[in-house]
């Protein structure tokens, strides 16, 4: 078997209105930012999908695919893809494991590829990814809403539909500045005293004296369950003043095992939201597990196709316990995909068709399509 193609379809899916900020705190700007849509062909007429993280720009998906075609996806290494840099970029990304393989930086579609191959190897063998990825410890993910910053009216409303969604808490996006005490008074109100948040600022809470201030005002909030990435994470010093000053957990957003070594090392965090592709994904869940830390899958508020492949990355992932942000389908107007993921008690089953377990909606993409290309062996 030979790969023989790919093709390349490059959408903007914009996210429903009222789902991300309220107007007083600005419009969401990332929804207008294209992905790329990939599928890998074969000679044997086997494909693999993936879908990359916004912003890629297409001529590295060009050269990932060139560097692909005409190789025996079975004798790939799937933990390693030899995947070319893509220096028409102009900023290929750093490869986690420099050091230790190749030159030490990878294009920065990467990721869509691994998908599209771990799903083609998958469909050929009749394997469910995750079984590549070393089997499943779980048969479904928990799931926490998702909210950007909104007003207490409007953060109400959407904690009242998440709770009759069945979820169990939000993470909501915030600033130093916001109407803190009335926000998560009428969360509570709409959706009850157990529901638990989690507060992500981005790092907006800035120093350690502000983050610490608000984290002693708001603890007469017990539903409060875990503060991420209040402020730079180039300070884990920072970090380790505000772990040791607070009662609540604190989690770093990381995507780069070496990142997560200095965070343990520093003893920065008490838990990690992880990125990166599927093999990066488990192997720094093993390494945040071995230093006694859970973990949740982080997001980019992606389409189908990549959420679908972090299900699998947290069902092989033994430290993957907290609530993950698989918050596309109900911000994204679609997920482009045929079957989206459905949501039981906070929870998504883990699929065991083979490959990723799901498909392409393909008018869909043809209608949130702002260009195709089709790469072919030369």
């Amino acid at each position: 078997m030979k790969i023989t193609g790919c093709e390349i379809w490059t959408v903007v899916v914009r996210a429903k209105a009222g789902t991300v900020n309220s107007p007083e705190f600005g419009a969401a700007t990332w929804d207008h930012v294209p992905k790329h849509l990939i599928r890998l062909q074969t000679d044997d007429g086997v494909y693999g999908i993936g879908e990359t993280g916004r912003g890629v720009g297409r001529s590295a998906v060009e050269s990932a695919a060139q560097s692909l075609i005409g190789l025996d996806p079975l004798r790939i290494p799937l933990q390693d893809l030899p995947i070319d840099i893509g220096r028409a970029e102009g900023a290929p990304t750093v490869r986690a494991h420099e050091g230790s393989h190749g030159t030490g930086r990878i294009n920065p579609s990467y990721d869509a590829f691994e998908m599209a191959l771990f799903d083609l190897v998958g469909r050929h063998l009749q394997l469910p990814v995750h079984a590549l990825l070393g089997g499943k410890v779980r048969d479904q993910v928990a799931i926490d809403f998702w909210i950007g910053q909104m007003s207490p009216d409007d953060a109400g409303r959407a904690a009242g539909e998440a709770k009759a969604r069945g979820f169990h808490g939000l993470k909501m996006k915030c600033a130093i500045d916001d109407p803190w005490e009335d926000r998560i008074q009428a969360i509570l109100d709409a959706a009850g005293p157990d529901f638990t948040l989690t507060l992500d600022p981005n790092e907006r809470f800035y120093r350690p004296v502000e983050a610490i201030g608000l984290a002693r005002r708001l603890a007469r909030f017990p539903t409060i369950a875990m503060y991420e990435d209040p402020v730079p994470k180039w300070n884990l010093d920072w970090y380790r003043q505000i772990r040791a000053a607070i009662n609540i957990p604190l989690a770093l957003h990381l995507g780069n095992p070496r990142d997560v070594v200095n965070a343990i090392k520093s003893e920065a965090c008490d838990h990690f939201n992880l990125g990166g592709g599927m093999v990066e994904f488990v192997r720094m869940a093993s390494m945040a597990s071995a230093y006694g830390s859970h973990v949740w899958h982080g997001s980019g508020v992606d389409l189908g196709v990549a959420e679908h492949s972090y299900l699998h990355a947290c069902a092989a992932a033994h430290a993957c316990v907290l609530p993950s942000d698989l918050v596309g389908s109900w911000v994204r107007e679609h997920m482009l995909v045929a079957s989206p993921m459905t949501f039981t008690d906070g929870h998504v089953a883990i699929p065991d068709a083979p490959g990723l377990g799901c498909e392409f909606d393909m008018d869909a993409v043809r209608h949130y399509s702002v260009a195709r290309l089709d790469v072919a062996g030369s």
